[in-house]
């Protein structure tokens, strides 16, 4: 009796062994490992090779997903956010209508893209036009706290020819050459920076614990895709440790972070660079391992062919659209000197030798002006600009284009501007000035001399500052008393003051 129940027993243990694993050769070849790769690129606005056809390119990119995908078939394709906009493609036209994204759209199908999350600039555009290009996107969103308001309604975005609605959890199924098979969970995160009528947001935290929770008993690992600051990686590390991965967007200048055992990372923007990452996951005993590798796209990368003439099929509807508005895309303008720094981190808080270039093509623009005052949110490259630097590189640091205007505006309001602009230190409404406008101890000065409140000075201004949308600006507008005079907006192309980046344009040809 006693032998039958230790019989009984040892039974119990083995059952419940086996139960642990959860895992049962599919055939006597099969080794219970499989391995998956993700190429993971994010905050890509260019289509095109950058730093004179040196660097990125979504024809090496394509390359690159082929590469791998030659060596392991379980290669996935991601995007981690903000690839719509904002793109100097977003002011040009094509058929009539706004390009918006459409051209990334068209290279991210034929490159082989798998998956994408939204990121905060995917909302920069209208809704009809995002509806136009989830339409035309062939590859799976994944949006776990994103949601579409419309008709008195949230609910998920989706393809309005049909299909289901973009999910708020994925699970990918996959199987090696000797039979092994695993389940990959996704969830989809995203900052809600941008407040777009038609968006609606839950919170990322509160949303990925409970999507987490809903699907970590079913698959072998949970990764996550997301566009959150790395702050807010590191805590979604900490909040959530049973978590293989995070592969994130957001930061331009990429990040590497390793939390816990969570590694999260940031590629480089434009596709400079890709974060190769690899999942091992063993069935026998339940382990992750994951292993990440950055490759950077550059020459020794060559160019898909198919995604090539994508590429190149949008390169010549731009340089068309480019010389509409007088422009040489391609002409070079600064042979040689110093790479101009247009990094968001830098000039959100005080002068580069790119922003200060662009002050002084407005004071070219506008030689009567006694300042010159444009926001920093308007350059938005978030990249150095090596030598030589063309015409198509000084359109793409200030996409959204736009005028100078001349004002003449009260000393007490010029004041008020550049102090809030001052105080918006880190954000893109932080005002970039003239050289020779300087604060000191509570005093702006013109040439060492205090603004008189009651005098009028004569402003070249960004038209966008003009509409009082900048941030904590709203009184700066064409409406405020202390605006005495505004001069007539030019449209001319022959005139700079019509493009602030033919002003720039102009400006270095003239060096």
């Amino acid at each position: 009796m006693k032998r039958q129940n230790w019989l009984i027993a040892a039974c119990f243990l083995a059952v419940a062994s086996c139960k642990t694993t959860g895992y049962v050769p599919s055939n006597a070849n099969d080794d219970g490992k499989i391995e998956v790769v993700f190429v993971q690129v994010n905050d890509v606005y260019e289509i095109q090779p950058l730093a004179a056809g040196k660097e990125g390119g979504m024809a090496r990119v394509a390359a690159l997903k082929k590469e791998y995908k030659q060596q392991n078939p379980n290669t996935f394709l991601v995007m981690a956010g903000d690839f719509l906009s904002p793109s100097v493609y977003n002011s040009l036209q094509y058929q009539g209508k706004r390009i918006r994204g459409k051209q990334m759209v068209e290279a991210m199908n034929v490159a082989g893209m798998d998956y994408a999350v939204f990121g905060n600039h995917e909302f920069d555009i209208t809704e009809n036009e995002l509806q136009d290009r989830i339409n035309e996107s062939g590859f799976m969103w994944i949006a776990s706290n994103t949601f579409h308001k419309t008709n008195g309604q949230v609910q998920p975005f989706r393809r309005t020819s049909g299909g289901p609605a973009f999910p708020e959890t994925h699970i990918m199924h996959v199987k090696d050459a000797d039979g092994t098979t695993a389940k990959i969970g996704f969830i989809g995160l995203t900052l809600p920076f941008n407040r777009a009528d038609y968006v609606s947001y839950t919170d990322v935290m509160t949303t990925a614990k409970t999507l987490y929770n809903r699907i970590k008993d079913s698959v072998d690992a949970v990764v996550a895709l997301t566009h959150l600051l790395v702050e807010d990686d590191q805590k979604l590390a900490k909040e959530i440790p049973g978590l293989a991965l995070i592969m994130g967007g957001h930061e331009h200048n990429m990040r590497f972070v390793k939390e816990g055992k969570v590694y999260i990372t940031k590629a480089h923007a434009n596709a400079k660079s890709a974060y190769v990452n690899k999942l091992l996951i063993n069935r026998k005993n339940g382990k992750v391992t994951v292993t990440p590798q950055l490759r950077y796209i550059d020459e020794t990368i060559g160019f898909d062919s198919l995604t090539n003439i994508v590429v190149n099929k949008w390169t010549d509807i731009a340089e068309k659209n480019y010389s509409s508005l007088g422009f040489d895309a391609r002409a070079v303008v600064m042979k040689s000197g110093e790479p101009l720094d247009g990094r968001e981190e830098f000039l959100r808080k005080q002068p580069t030798n790119l922003t200060r270039l662009i002050v002084k093509a407005m004071h070219e623009a506008a030689p009567q002006a006694d300042v010159a005052i444009v926001n920093s949110g308007s350059i938005r490259v978030d990249d150095i600009l090596p030598v030589p630097v063309t015409q198509y590189d000084i359109i793409r640091s200030m996409p959204f284009g736009g005028g100078i205007r001349e004002v003449d505006m009260k000393g007490n309001l010029l004041i008020q501007t550049l102090e809030t602009g001052r105080k918006n230190t880190g954000i893109g409404g932080y005002l970039l000035h003239s050289e020779f406008v300087t604060y000191n101890n509570g005093t702006w000065m013109i040439n060492n001399a205090s603004i008189d409140p009651n005098k009028t000075y004569r402003v070249a201004i960004s038209d966008f500052l003009l509409t009082g949308k900048e941030a904590n600006m709203d009184f700066l507008n064409e409406k405020n008393k202390d605006i005495v005079k505004v001069y007539p907006a030019e449209t001319s192309t022959s005139n700079s003051l019509s493009d602030i980046r033919l002003a720039i344009v102009r400006y270095l040809q003239k060096q």
